[in-house]
């Protein structure tokens, strides 16, 4: 990568709050909500820095809209976790994902109950408060304005579990959000669980067990079903009790003789209604899952293995975005009956998809997501996955984020009228710029610079209120 792809992986210290930025072009005079975005920004401690992009601490941006058009408020804040103040106060950062921090501590910490509370993947909403989240099953609250750390966030009931999927699905239709935990043990567990909106208590949907735990890092869900991915990147639990291996993910291997399962669950029951066997698939992201003409739906970014998970280490990130194996936006067709699948290519070398928040579920229409690297950038790419058709939006020496698309209120499904929020590092000016695009045409509508580089980050949620 040319000068300038390092600013991605550079800490970043300096907090501001409710700073007004300048505002190029005009933004919908009806946005009037908030974008909430999650990811590292501090990578060293101590004079010693972490190994992978997955274990800096976290750091939450908020970008609020008055509505009328003219201005957006900034606030960054570090999220001041147990892990955030005992690397402050000691200098090390004890990794959760790729950074070693010694045997008998990481057995522990994942066995025993004491993971790290660096929530540094996503957020929610969970009963009127903002959550961060990773991919251990510790919480964190924040403030939403100010998103100042309040302390660890409890759940009202007795759900557990070793490793939590940072990707929980809010649905609109029925008022509740899906989530997903795994339990070690003989054997394990994927345990699906639903959360009705205004409650702490989540309810168990239903649980699928193996001897061989995938990593999981989101899943499908369609009005009736969820659907586990179950790709073949896998462990076994005794792994973690032998020495020799450096970090939690040492412990996952690649075995595609297993294939890729889609593993169906009726929402209702938790029964299992079909298991279908494909090709070998890695997937980080799901885009959306729906139902028709008795078949599931499932549209994904899939990468020929997963060598992936390699590349993000720091020390080989440059390169593996340069040169390694693009995801590519993929439709799967279950067969529940027949369970044979089918699967075609829909966009090429791309990440970090998103749709409507009113599409979940249902059969839908358009999808954006982050273009593959370049060596001076990458893009952002609109798709319609009912004609193949695409369109994007680049500019050379910018590194777009995970594009956030905001229906316009009065809309209707599926259309694209709408914005396109999304933050993009700018090497060539030394910072990072929030983007506000036309849903439709991907034209550039607004540009406000922020006031430093924020280094790259995972994902975030548009909130109409906060």
């Amino acid at each position: 990568m040319e000068a300038g792809f390092e600013l991605g992986f550079a800490s970043l210290s300096n907090e501001v709050r409710d700073r007004s930025l300048p505002v190029e072009g005009t933004l919908p005079d009806w946005l009037d909500g908030a974008l909430v975005r999650n990811g590292p920004a501090t990578f060293e401690a101590g004079g010693e820095r972490v190994h992978h992009w997955f274990d800096g601490l976290a750091m939450l941006h908020r970008f609020a809209f008055d509505g009328r058009g003219d201005t957006v408020s900034y606030t960054n804040r570090s999220l001041r976790s147990e892990t955030y103040r005992r690397a402050m106060a000691t200098g090390e950062i004890s990794g959760q994902f790729a950074t070693g921090g010694g045997y008998l501590r990481r057995v522990r910490q994942l066995l025993f109950g004491d993971p790290t509370d660096n929530c540094n993947v996503h957020v929610a909403r969970v009963d009127g408060t903002l959550v961060a989240m990773t991919e251990v099953p510790r919480y964190v609250a924040c403030d939403p304005d100010t998103l100042e750390t309040r302390g660890e966030f409890a759940f009202a009931d007795a759900l557990t579990g070793h490793v939590n999927c940072a990707h929980v699905l809010p649905d609109p239709h029925r008022g509740e959000t899906v989530g997903l935990l795994t339990t070690f043990g003989r054997p394990s567990e994927h345990t699906f669980y639903r959360l009705p909106d205004g409650s702490r208590s989540r309810e168990r949907i239903g649980s699928v067990a193996t001897e061989s735990p995938a990593y999981l890092h989101s899943f499908a869900l369609t009005e009736r079903f969820v659907v586990l991915t179950e790709h073949p990147f896998v462990t076994t639990p005794a792994s973690f009790l032998l020495p020799g291996r450096e970090s939690f993910v040492d412990h996952y291997e690649w075995k595609p003789e297993r294939g890729t399962r889609f593993h169906v669950l009726d929402r209702e029951t938790g029964e299992r209604v079909a298991t279908a066997v494909t090709d070998p698939w890695f997937v980080f992201h799901h885009v959306n899952a729906f139902e028709a003409d008795g078949e599931l739906v499932v549209d994904l970014v899939a990468y020929p293995n997963a060598d992936v998970v390699d590349g993000l280490y720091l020390s080989e990130a440059s390169d593996w975005f340069e040169h390694g194996s693009d995801g590519h936006l993929r439709r799967f067709r279950v067969q529940i009956d027949g369970q044979a699948v089918a699967s075609e290519t829909l966009y090429g070398g791309c990440e970090l998809p998103r749709i409507a928040r009113e599409d979940r579920t249902r059969e839908y229409r358009y999808v954006y997501t982050q273009g593959a690297a370049e060596p001076d950038g990458n893009h952002v790419a609109k798709v319609d996955v009912t004609t193949g058709e695409s369109d994007r939006w680049e500019e050379s020496g910018l590194f777009a984020e995970e594009p956030v698309f905001v229906r316009a209120p009065d809309a209707e499904r599926p259309s694209d009228e709408g914005c396109v929020l999304v933050t993009a590092l700018n090497t060539d000016e030394g910072r990072t710029d929030l983007l506000v695009l036309d849903g439709e045409t991907l034209d550039e509508r607004a540009r406000a610079p922020l006031p430093h580089a924020v280094p790259f980050g995972f994902h975030g949620r548009y909130f109409e209120e906060w």
